[in-house]
């Protein structure tokens, strides 16, 4: 069957996978203006829902045979790393198991929280940008190229940071300690519009009633 790429790519569900992709990137830009604590818990609010709205994503087909325009530079790369490295500080690195069903206990490798969100926010990103000023069949492309990333890399690269920030909200760890945190004293960043803020305080008023 033939897809109607202009209806696709302005649908309800691409649109909204959009905004909150946009949102997410707008956030990590924004890290060093976050205590670590609050910085993981908003991490593990937006990161369920970006994977929420990228399953919810129809399957296409790529019009052009180039790819798509990339943004994201490997200076940008390295400043959302860093900046979340540094937030997190030694809570960032943590154990990874490469096969979840191998009884080989030492079948691990060391994985990072930030690198696993500055991959998804390159991704991501580079989408966003195509989406926001590209023609209906570069926004088609920018869309397929995403959710290809999404099935064979950012998507795990998500559960993965989830399961670990997940651990540090719940497995005791001090997120209060701000040793690592350079940029504490930098002016509070208003998340209020946010969808997941909003969504937050819309449940919140619903468990006080």
């Amino acid at each position: 069957m033939e897809i109607n790429r202009e209806d696709l790519v302005y649908s309800k569900v691409v649109i909204e996978f959009v905004a909150v992709a946009g949102e997410y990137c707008s956030f990590l830009e924004q890290a060093g203006g976050f205590a670590k604590r609050d910085f993981v818990d908003k991490s593990r609010k937006i990161l369920p829902l970006l994977y929420y709205k990228a399953t919810l994503i129809p399957p296409t087909e790529p019009f052009f045979e180039e790819g798509t325009e990339r943004s994201v530079t490997e200076e940008e790369w390295d400043t959302i790393h860093n900046t979340i490295r540094a937030r997190l500080g030694s809570h960032d690195d943590y154990p990874e198991i490469l096969d979840p069903v191998a009884r080989d206990t030492d079948d691990r490798v060391g994985g990072s929280i930030a690198e696993n969100m500055a991959d998804i926010f390159q991704d991501v990103k580079d989408f966003v940008m195509v989406y926001r000023m590209g023609t209906v069949e570069m926004m088609n492309d920018a869309l397929w190229e995403c959710m290809q990333h999404f099935d064979q890399g950012w998507g795990q690269k998500l559960l993965n940071g989830l399961r670990a920030l997940h651990h540090l909200i719940h497995g005791g760890h001090n997120l209060d300690e701000e040793e690592d945190d350079p940029a504490q004293n930098e002016e509070k960043r208003d998340t209020e519009n946010w969808i997941f803020t909003k969504r937050q305080k819309f449940w919140n008023k619903d468990e006080d009633q």
